[in-house]
C-alpha cells in the first residue's frame, strides 16, 4: 500500500471469496436458489468469484447494470428494480441476449411492457412488506390480483412470483428482533402467495433479499430465492448490526493524511463523500459515523481503533475524531484506511479497485467511462 498517493478503493480478494463460499454453502444447505445481488460489487472479476463456486444466476438494480454483466456471459439476470416504462426497448433488446427477470409493482407498468418481445420474460410482483420503500402494500390482494391478471394477459410475459427486500431487518438491533422482523415479512409473504392461489394464480415462488437475514437466521420457511448482495464485501453497518466479523469486512478506502489537529482530537484525511458516499451510521453508542477508521497492516489494514471514527464529511474532506495515543502514531502523510458505512454506496463512487494482492480491479463505472463499453484496466 506505499504507492498509494490519494484516496484509493481497497478489495481483499480472498475474504470476499470466502465470503461468497460461506453464503453459497449456506444457500444449499437450505435448499434455497442462490441469485446474488451484484450491485454491491459491480465487477466483472468479483463476479467471476461467483463462478467458482457454482452459482449462475444473479441479480442487479439497473438496465445498465444487466448489460454490464451480460457483457461478461451472465445470461439469467433479474433487474429486481420497479420496471422503468422509459428503457422498454432497452429492456427488449437485453431480453434477446439473457433470460431476463423483470419487477413490477402496478398494471400500469405492465400494460407498458405490451407488445413484440424476442423471448419470454420472468414477471416478479413486488411486494412491501413493511418497509414502505418500493412495492404493493401486503395486505392489497386487489391490487395484487390486478396486476397478476395483467401480466398472465402478455405474452410472453411469465408471472414467477413474489419478491422483497425487508429493508427492516437493518433496524433490528438484537438477534430477537432481527427474527421477529423476518418472521412476520415471511408470514406476509405466505399470505400474498396463498390468496394469489386462490384467485387461480398458482405456483408462484418467493424471492427474498436482505444480508442480515441471509447470513444470521436458518428459517426461510416457504422461500424459494434468496438475493442477498452486501455480505460479498460487508462494512461497518453490518458490523454494528452484528452481521459479520470485522475480519470478513473485504473492502475500504484508504485515506491521506493531510493535517493534524491534536487540540481538537482529529486528523484530516483526503477522503471526503465523492470517496466514502455521505451515507451515515449511528451506531449504538448514539454517534453519528462516516467511516470506522484503521490503520494499514501487512498488505492490508489492521483492526477498526478504539475511538476514532470518521465524525464528519465534505466533498474532499474526511475528519477523523480519535484519541491522543492514535494522534501521537499519526504524521502527516501517513495512511488511514476508512470502513465504509455502506460499501454498495461506497463503490459505486470507484471505477476500480485495488487489490491486496497487486492487480487493479475494474467496476462498471469504469466500464461505462471508455469509449466502446470495455472495462478499464484489468479485471
Amino acid at each position: 500500500m506505499i504507492d498509494v498517493k490519494k484516496p484509493t478503493l481497497l478489495l481483499d480478494a480472498p475474504r470476499a471469496r470466502l465470503n461468497i463460499r460461506r453464503m453459497t454453502e449456506k444457500s444449499r444447505r437450505l435448499g434455497l436458489r442462490f441469485r446474488p445481488h451484484f450491485k454491491t460489487h459491480q465487477s466483472h472479476a468479483v463476479g467471476r468469484m461467483f463462478r467458482e463456486f457454482g452459482v449462475g444466476a444473479v441479480t442487479v438494480s439497473s438496465v445498465d447494470m444487466a448489460r454490464y454483466f451480460a457483457a461478461d456471459g451472465w445470461t439469467d439476470i433479474l433487474i429486481a428494480f420497479p420496471v422503468n416504462v422509459r428503457e422498454v426497448e432497452d429492456i427488449r433488446a437485453l431480453a434477446a441476449q439473457v433470460r431476463l427477470g423483470l419487477l413490477v409493482e402496478s398494471p400500469e407498468a405492465v400494460r407498458r411492457l405490451a407488445g413484440a418481445w424476442p423471448a419470454a420474460v420472468d414477471v416478479w410482483i413486488k411486494i412491501d412488506v413493511g418497509a414502505n420503500r418500493a412495492g404493493i402494500e401486503w395486505d392489497d390482494i386487489e391490487l395484487f390480483g390486478a396486476v397478476a391478471r395483467e401480466v398472465t394477459a402478455v405474452a410472453p410475459l411469465r408471472l414467477r412470483g413474489l419478491l422483497t427486500h425487508n429493508g427492516q431487518t437493518y433496524r433490528a438491533r438484537t438477534s430477537a428482533e432481527l427474527a421477529a422482523v423476518h418472521g412476520e415479512s415471511l408470514m406476509r409473504l405466505r399470505r400474498v402467495r396463498e390468496a394469489l392461489a386462490g384467485r387461480g394464480f398458482g405456483s408462484l415462488e418467493i424471492s427474498v433479499g436482505d444480508t442480515p437475514s441471509a447470513r444470521r437466521l436458518e428459517d426461510f420457511a416457504g422461500v424459494d430465492e434468496i438475493r442477498p448482495g452486501n455480505f460479498v464485501l460487508h462494512d461497518a453497518m453490518q458490523l454494528d448490526l452484528g452481521t459479520c466479523a470485522e475480519e470478513e469486512i473485504a473492502a475500504a478506502v484508504a485515506c491521506p493524511v493531510v493535517a493534524l489537529h491534536p487540540r481538537r482530537g482529529e486528523a484530516v484525511i483526503y477522503g471526503g463523500g465523492i470517496h466514502l458516499s455521505k451515507e451515515s451510521l449511528v451506531t449504538r453508542d448514539g454517534e453519528e459515523i462516516f467511516g470506522r477508521v484503521c490503520l494499514p497492516e501487512g498488505d492490508g489494514w489492521g483492526r477498526a481503533l478504539a475511538g476514532t471514527a470518521v465524525a464528519s464529511i465534505s466533498q474532499e474532506h474526511g475528519i477523523v475524531r480519535t484519541t491522543p495515543d492514535v494522534l501521537a502514531r499519526l504524521a502527516v502523510g501517513d495512511l488511514v484506511v476508512v470502513l465504509p458505512v455502506h460499501s454498495c454506496m461506497t463503490v459505486n463512487l470507484w471505477p476500480e479497485y485495488l487489490a491486496l494482492d497487486g492487480p487493479r480491479v475494474g467496476t462498471i463505472r469504469g466500464w461505462q467511462g471508455t469509449a466502446h463499453g470495455h472495462q478499464a484496466g484489468a479485471e
